[in-house]
């Protein structure tokens, strides 16, 4: 593919409420963290623009809030999106067994298409001492699931990059995927279009 050519693509990130997501965006997009940030209403987006297989990627990513009263309505947001953060908080155990829940959502509300719609899984805050959810817990979880499992540290940067970018390229493959697929399907001839063509 051409670099100049441009592939949007919408990922969403979600996960229990305060398991630090806008940290991890933040820190992604801007190279910054905060140790406070207010919660998260609905959704908020940040966009990045980064170059991965020869290609320009503008990742448009929306933010969701955690909160279970807002759950009905931050699934609204996953339509039409291309790939999915999972997170959850190492040292928070109900965080990482919301999940299952989150995923369920996530499939029931989007329309997967052959290959099968992109996820990571970020285990975050893995800079406090307090941990509950052991890693082995969490890579078992995910190797049951066939999804990337990542433990990240929004606050020291630690994987955020390499996490974002690996669903990002995901995303990107199944993009082109459903792309060469639309092609193919639309430019196939039957017998009777090369019969209307002949003259007289």
């Amino acid at each position: 593919m051409n670099p100049r050519k441009k592939v949007d693509l919408k990922l969403i990130i979600i996960g229990a409420l305060g398991v630090g997501k806008t940290s991890l965006l933040h820190q992604y997009v801007h190279k910054t963290f905060y140790e406070d940030y207010q919660t998260t209403l609905g959704a908020s987006i940040l966009s990045k623009i980064i170059i991965l297989d020869d290609t320009t990627l503008k990742l448009q990513i929306w933010d969701t809030g955690g909160q279970e009263r807002f759950r009905s309505m931050v699934s609204t947001f996953y339509k039409g999106s291309d790939g999915c953060i999972l997170a959850f908080d190492v040292t928070d155990l109900e965080s990482f067994e919301a999940l299952d829940t989150w995923r369920g959502d996530v499939l029931a509300k989007t329309i997967p298409m052959e290959p099968s719609y992109p996820m990571v899984v970020l285990g975050n805050k893995i800079d406090l001492a307090d941990r509950q959810v052991p890693q082995e817990v969490a890579q078992g979880w995910c190797k049951e699931k066939d999804i990337p499992y990542f433990e990240v540290s929004a606050k020291n940067d630690i994987n955020v990059v390499q996490a974002f970018e690996m669903l990002a390229s995901r995303a990107l493959s199944r993009y082109r995927s459903i792309l060469e697929n639309y092609l193919t399907d639309s430019i196939k001839l039957s017998p009777e279009d090369q019969s209307r063509s002949k003259c007289c």
